[in-house]
Parts: structure tokens; sequence; C-alpha cells
């Protein structure tokens, strides 16, 4: 899909929707820097495009740390290039109804993925621009929507929409298109976390998932790296500060 190789940073790669992202984008030929919480955490991702051909560097930081971010994206810089490619991918969950909610729970989910996609997004946009050329993907949700038990996560989520269409507003003269993916029920660990407190078993929790959506299946990580690798591609350059939601029909 894409004919010149670049550098790309994806944030919560250790696994899930981060790491397919990571590996579909070396497929295509990215460099890859594969960001998460614990550097150890990245090695299965990095060994993976690694055993496919693919080049690939594996840091630790805290996306929401603003000092932590710019030392990791000089890393990134010294070891595979500066980068012109962003996917803010990282998150947490910590649900619970909103009188039961805790300062902790609404600042450390707002903290990641909000806080952390505007930090990771000020500190590469300056090699975009000075590259007059780059992609950035926001990882948004269908909680954006709004969801029972999730009113941190439904505002870090719609709040990463108003975030990807300013940017695009902003960076788009600069050569940089942004936009957003928004998936809807993903079957990775972080729904099965889900499950095990709703306290049943992930696949009964995936068939009846499946049962209210249009094509009558969950969704798989592959399927929004899929969408991510359409957003970075030079095809998609005159696509920016769009939505897409990721969920199998267009009921969210």
């Amino acid at each position: 899909m894409t004919a010149t190789p670049r550098t790309a940073v994806v944030t919560g790669a250790a696994r899930g929707i981060g790491a397919a992202i990571s590996l579909r984008l070396a497929r295509e030929g990215h460099r890859i820097a594969v960001i998460d919480l614990d550097e150890d955490d990245t090695s299965a991702t990095v060994d993976a495009i690694r055993a496919a051909g693919g080049e690939a560097i594996g840091i630790g930081a805290d996306v929401s740390d603003s000092l932590e971010v710019p030392a990791a994206i000089a890393r990134v810089v010294a070891e595979l290039g500066p980068p012109t490619v962003l996917v803010n991918n990282a998150g947490i969950l910590r649900d619970n109804l909103l009188f039961k909610m805790t300062d902790g729970d609404w600042d450390s989910v707002i903290g990641v993925h909000l806080r952390g996609a505007f930090v990771m997004s000020r500190e590469v946009q300056r090699h975009q621009v000075a590259a007059k050329w780059g992609r950035i993907v926001n990882l948004s949700s269908t909680s954006a929507l709004g969801n029972r038990g999730q009113a941190n996560y439904a505002a870090a989520k719609a709040g990463l929409q108003g975030f990807t269409k300013t940017l695009a507003i902003e960076l788009g003269p600069f050569g940089v298109t942004v936009n957003a993916i928004a998936p809807g029920l993903i079957a990775t660990d972080m729904l099965r976390g889900t499950a095990e407190r709703l306290g049943v078993r992930l696949d009964t929790y995936l068939g009846d998932a499946a049962m209210d959506i249009p094509v009558r299946r969950t969704g798989v990580p592959a399927d929004v790296a899929a969408a991510a690798a359409f957003f970075v591609s030079e095809e998609a350059s005159f696509v920016s500060g769009q939505v897409l939601y990721v969920a199998g029909g267009p009921k969210a």
C-alpha cells in the first residue's frame, strides 16, 4: 500500500491492537518503534517484526510523561531516523459507575489516553513538519458515544476525536494528516478483563456480543490494523480529520 519506508512510532504496542498495527506497518516496509510502559514487554512484538524481516526497536516510556517522551523520541531518531508516522494507541481501563469512580480512576484514564496522545503528538510533529510529510492516527472507540460504567474512558475517547480534528486543521498545511479509528468490540486481553469482571467466560461474552453486531462477529486486532495501514498510506493523503468506526456495522 505504501512505497516509501518511514519511521513509525506505535504506542501501547506490546500486545493486542498496538502489536497488530506494528506488525502490519512493518509489512508495509516501515521501521517501527514499539513503545510501551515496560520495555521488556515490547520484546514479543519487536521479535515478531524482526523474524519477518522488518526493523524494529522496543522502548519503555510513560506516554503521558513530558520528560520521558522526548527522551524516547530522541532514541527513535538516533536508532531508526526521524519519525513521521505516529499511532497513539496506548490505553488503560478503570471502569466503574460514576458514583463509585475515584479521582484516580478518572485521572489515570484521561492521562494515558488523552494527555498521552497530546504529549506524543507534540513531540513527533516537530519531525513531521520538518519533513513536510506525516501521519498521525489516534485510537478512539465506539465508547466515545457513551457506554455505561465508562465515563472516564468515554470522555477520553470523545476528546481524542476533537483532538484529531483540531490537529488535522493545524498540521494539514505542513503535509501532515491526522485521523482517528474508533474500534467496536475487539477481542484483546483488555476485553478478557471485562469478561472476568462480569463473571463470564471470554468465548461466551464474545458470542453473545456478536449477536448484536450486523456482521455477526466481534473484531480482531488485524481489522483495526488494516484501517491504520490505510490512513498511513500515501494514497490517504487527501483524507484527514476523519473518524472511522471499525465496528462491524453502523450501530455502536
